[in-house]
């Protein structure tokens, strides 16, 4: 949709006197600056023309009067016209510049200037594609794929390699022009789209197709110098025929090693030579194929002279005989040929010869009998075999009687590799590939994103037609038994292809070795500069040694690396095994430019806008798809392990955690699917048989904002062991404005915190006007969805007693009600910083708990859940349940052995029978202690100071007091006032209020006088707080942690502060201690 703009010419008098002078001191590179600049959120400014690039803007105070109204955002905000101006200026980096978004900080502030870049679709894209394209496959192997697979298959195979390079450049094309692509091509392209994960695994991938692809061009230079130039160059030659094959892998080894050596020496000395002969060597590529064309033309007319021996119907090497003759006549005598003496054990007439020799007479047929032959028909059908198969032409007779076991000693054509259809599939693709050429040059191009499509899907089209039209014509000119000679042993060792050619076979065989080294030349140069790229990205911490170089940028380690990768191939030594092994490493690279272009559509990200239209997910799919297929097509146990290198490097750089942050498909998706996951999520509780603890953990921090009890993350870590979900919450006084920073700052300390203590979950840090309401807050908003808390977890505050300011203890009782009424569990860990970290591992000791009250059966959760951690794991799990005087002992502990049966709880069980007794005189001094405390601190109005000193003196008389009393006597409640069930309770009460009007009478010899004036109420619920007390230490003191039901707090919250004595007084003597309270639901059941 096309966009108009009007500019409006604003008049400012004031304004022209200085613009002036102040544009002078622009730096013209001002939208090259580097990134890394804090603003004012604490995060690194992007380096962008279109953001925050206002360092120089800021020296230009605005003084007009036309925009006043936005003079104070001048500062942060630039004006339209200065954003337009560097946006005009706005180039592409040049190859083996640094890219923009990953400018080193020890580089100076300034850059140097960039020269504009001039190159335009044909010489910057369509040429270098077609010269990466066209090349060693084309040369030496596409008559030998005709001949086998035939020409209907090898058009299946071509279309099929053709197919995918076409779709994968149309998603190529759309990444490509979403924006500016710096220098680094595919790359780039794949790390920013699909994040620094998968950028550095098809990266460093696609780094090994380009290196394994320096190694076949290098090999294919090779077997065109020594088979087809230079054949007595060969240091090692074959004695024997069936040796032939090693002596020339070893010469391939040798010399490969050699050529190698050689052209990584022009790399490091001269690049820039390189790049000079592409020309040359693009100009030899293009005489060899137009040199093809015209051989064919000529063999409508005028089929040039190649004959091939054929003994009976097999096809014979002709090197060591010039006649194809078993006889000849020479002055009216009957003379035996040198092609007896291959096949005999003498010259004589009457010399004992091969059977299948003497049976089958010797033929000659034109290897090129012409276009217009009708041979085309004979070549339309595959003919594969096993290694060692006989080259033969079915339609000539031939009289057996061949022994197989001879047959490899004699001078045959024969298949030396075991040929089928995946194999031939494997060994073309890498002749389709070379389209990233485009892409990779970016940099240079005038204008990339109008280029770079155009450029690289003409050529991979023109490229098609060529490989096209070479299939059908090889199969139409040349005969089926000069098609499968893979090295034109029947023609004397000629190249296949340069025997179609004109005016000589020479123009091929030169032309093809140049091209070859061309070729090989350019993957040693970009291999390293592709590596120096990922390795200057940071993302792969041990390649970072490989980004450094000469003082000019030229990557000295990479190129040392690259050749010895190369060697790997050299050493491998066939081109025939080197080829499937790059063609894997570009499948994958050319399966994930489709996978980021579908993701970028199908999740329609707002920066997703490129200019190439003629695009479809679908299309991308269907690439992407075909990638895959041909990886497993082609060699299914290489695709494997290219796959598993793949996936190590992406579980490598996950592991080691990539901080770069593109804006990549992948989180993109990862937000799709929460957002699809978390409204598929029901906000209803989950099935009891799915619950866990979801927790809200309650962190309190330091006047440095540091985290006062990290072994509260400890706990929480083993508890989940990075299952569900977990919140860590704080609240800071004040208001955001003021405290955005400091909030900032305990944000990342608590982050911090839970890295070290390997907490995983989400940080939340609230500013609230008091710490009450910032809690309140967390606890009913915390979460998203039905992705919410349903447990609340937080430290007992040890110094409440000492606290200068009363609202510490009661917030945690106002967060103790709170969360019970949002129906969620809550766990306060006490003595939180004697609990084990995660890297300690307890031996073996117990796990306590105290099941007082049913509560749902976190009790019973909780210590399974903790066991599946190692600090955990050897301790054993005791649970001890309550007796009362009126409940059988013996049934009780049977019943609860068949319950964690039923649980499959493995559980010592014990239940302990509490008596009733009187009340100690012990109860009644920390009750009088108690209430002393609570009335003094309520009824006068007293400072701080003296609020202090009172509460000291209190706490002193009380003491002394203390000392007098036996405070070992056995002494028992009026009843327990913990209970059972419902049942008990109401007749507890009932039985309570019978007993109160007699506890005076019945400890009238004991009570002192202060006594009698105590709230019985406070006194039982003190007695029951030192009973379970002094049985729980009895049991439990030596126990690794106890587990303990936390009593409800008090309605009347005019006994908030008794309500924290009676937890002080019930948890005394007890080292690490987890109160646990329900949520008012079963989280755990019997059931399956």
């Amino acid at each position: 949709m096309p966009t108009n703009f009007t500019v409006i010419p604003v008049k400012d008098n004031a304004r022209k006197g200085k613009e002036g002078d102040e544009d002078e001191d622009v730096d013209d590179n001002n939208a090259l600056k580097e990134e890394g600049e804090p603003t004012g959120d604490g995060v690194p400014k992007e380096n962008s023309p279109f953001i925050n690039n206002t360092d120089h803007d800021k020296g230009n105070s605005y003084d007009g009067t036309n925009m006043a109204l936005f003079e104070e955002e001048m500062d942060s905000n630039p004006m339209v016209s200065s954003l337009l101006n560097k946006v005009a200026n706005y180039t592409n980096l040049t190859q083996g510049a640094q890219e923009h978004e990953e400018a080193d900080e020890d580089e100076g502030p300034k850059k140097k200037a960039v020269k504009s870049p001039q190159m335009g679709t044909f010489m910057g894209v369509y040429l270098p594609c077609l010269q990466n394209i066209l090349g060693v496959i084309l040369f030496l192997r596409l008559t030998w794929i005709v001949g086998t697979a035939g020409i209907l298959e090898s058009l299946a195979i071509v279309g099929l390699c053709c197919s995918c390079t076409m779709l994968t450049a149309i998603s190529m094309s759309a990444v490509a022009t979403n924006g500016v692509v710096p220098a680094g091509g595919s790359y780039y392209m794949i790390s920013r789209s699909l994040g620094p994960e998968f950028g550095g695994a098809v990266g460093l991938c696609f780094y090994l197709g380009t290196t394994f692809a320096g190694s076949m061009y290098i090999l294919g230079t090779i077997e065109i110098l020594l088979t087809y130039i230079v054949p007595k160059a060969a240091i090692f030659v074959a004695e024997r025929k069936e040796d032939e094959v090693n002596a020339l892998l070893n010469n391939m080894r040798v010399y490969g090693t050699c050529c190698l050596t050689l052209m990584a020496i022009v790399v490091f000395v001269g690049v820039k030579y390189v790049n000079k002969l592409a020309l040359v060597f693009l100009a030899c590529v293009i005489l060899s194929i137009l040199a093809i064309y015209a051989g064919v033309i000529k063999t409508i007319f005028d089929p040039p002279v190649f004959p091939v021996c054929m003994l009976g119907n097999r096809t014979l090497q002709n090197h060591n005989f010039n006649k194809c003759l078993k006889t000849d006549v020479v002055n009216n005598l009957t003379v035996t040929t040198e092609l007896w003496q291959l096949f005999c054990n003498g010259s004589e007439l009457n010399a004992t010869c091969n059977e299948y020799f003497m049976n089958n007479n010797v033929t000659e047929v034109q290897g090129i009998p012409g276009l217009t032959s009708g041979v085309i028909s004979e070549n339309m059908w595959s003919q594969y075999g096993p290694l060692g198969m006989l080259v033969e032409n079915q339609k000539i007779e031939s009289v057996g009687g061949s022994d197989p076991a001879q047959d490899i000693y004699m001078p045959y054509v024969v298949n030396d590799i075991t040929t089928f259809f995946t194999l031939l599939v494997g060994i073309y693709f890498p002749s389709v590939t070379g389209i990233m050429a485009g892409s990779n040059r970016s940099g240079d191009l005038r204008d990339a994103q109008k280029s770079i499509p155009i450029g690289t899907i003409l050529a991979i089209a023109t490229t098609s037609v060529i490989y096209i039209t070479c299939v059908v014509l090889f199969g139409a000119c040349i005969d089926g038994v000069l098609l499968r000679d893979k090295f034109g042993d029947s023609v004397k060792g000629n190249l296949v292809i340069g025997t179609l050619s004109w005016p000589s076979p020479w123009v091929i065989v030169i032309g093809s070795f140049f091209s070859c080294c061309g070729a090989g030349l350019q993957s040693l140069t970009g291999a390293p500069r592709l590596l120096q790229a990922i390795a200057r990205d940071g993302i792969v911490p041990f390649l970072q040694v490989f980004g450094h170089g000469k003082a000019n940028g030229e990557p000295t380690w990479a190129l040392l690396l690259t050749a010895g990768i190369c060697e790997i191939g050299i050493l491998i030594a066939s081109l025939d095994a080197v080829a499937p092994i790059l063609s894997m490493f570009f499948l994958m690279c050319y399966l994930f430019v489709n996978l980021a272009c579908a993701l970028q559509t199908l999740l329609r990200t707002p920066n997703w806008r490129p200019r190439f239209k003629y695009y479809h997910w679908a299309l991308s799919f269907l690439g992407m798809s075909l990638c895959l297929a041909l990886m497993f097509i082609s060699s299914w146990y290489y695709a494997i392990v290219a796959m598993a290198i793949a996936g190590c490097i992406y579980k490598y750089i996950e592991y080691r955690g990539a901080e770069k942050e593109w804006g990549d498909g992948i989180r993109g998706l990862s937000l799709n699917a929460a957002r699809y996951a978390l409204i598929r999520l029901e906000e209803a509780p989950p099935h009891t048989k799915n619950w866990r603890p979801q927790l809200l953990v309650l962190l309190n921090l330091d006047s440095d904002h540091g985290v006062k009890h990290p072994r509260l993350l400890s706990l929480t870590t083993q508890l989940k062991a990075g299952k569900g979900l977990t919140i860590v919450g704080n609240v800071l006084e004040g208001t955001y404005l003021t405290k955005d920073t400091e909030a900032k700052k305990a944000e990342q300390n608590i982050k911090s915190a839970m890295s070290t203590e390997r907490t995983k979950g989400f940080c939340h840090v609230v500013v609230s006007s008091n710490l009450r309401d910032g809690i309140s807050h967390l606890i009913q908003s915390a979460g998203l969805g039905g992705m919410k808390h349903n447990t609340v977890l937080m430290a007992w505050p040890g110094a409440w007693k000492q606290a200068n300011d009363p609202q510490s203890w009661r917030n945690f009782i106002e967060t103790i009600r709170e969360t019970t009424a949002a129906h969620q569990a809550l766990l306060v860990a006490k003595n939180v910083d004697s609990f084990p970290t995660n890297q300690d591992r307890l031996g073996q000791g117990t796990i306590d708990v105290w099941w007082v009250v049913h509560d749902g059966g976190m009790l019973m959760l909780l210590p399974f859940l903790l066991r599946q951690h190692k600090v955990w794991r050897k301790c054993k799990m005791r649970i001890f349940t309550v007796a009362q005087m009126d409940d059988n002992s013996i049934q009780m502990k049977k019943d609860l052995q068949m319950f964690l049966y039923h649980l499959r709880l493995d559980a010592e069980v014990e239940v302990v029978e509490m008596h009733d007794n009187d009340i100690s005189a012990f109860t009644y001094e920390k009750t009088l202690m108690m209430e002393q405390r609570s009335q003094m601190l309520k009824q006068m109005q007293l400072s701080r100071t003296e609020r202090e000193r009172e509460a000291q003196l209190i706490h002193d008389r009380n003491t002394a007091s203390h000392a007098t009393v036996n405070d070992m006597a056995d002494a028992g409640p009026d009843r327990v006032h913990m209970t059972w069930t419902k049942d008990k309770l109401f007749t507890e009460r009932n039985r309570n209020r019978e007993c109160n009007t007699n506890v005076a009478v019945r400890d009238l010899f004991n009570m002192k006088p202060e006594w009698e004036n105590l709230n019985q109420s406070n006194v039982r619920r003190m007695h029951t707080a030192v009973k379970l007390n002094e049985v729980v230490v009895n049991k439990s003191q030596g126990a690794h942690l106890v587990l303990l039901n936390m009593p409800g707090p008090p309605r009347n919250r005019g006994g908030d502060e008794n309500y924290m004595e009676f937890l002080e007084v019930l948890l005394e003597g007890l080292n690490r201690v987890l109160l646990v309270r329900g949520g008012g639901r079963e989280v755990i059941t019997i059931y399956s």
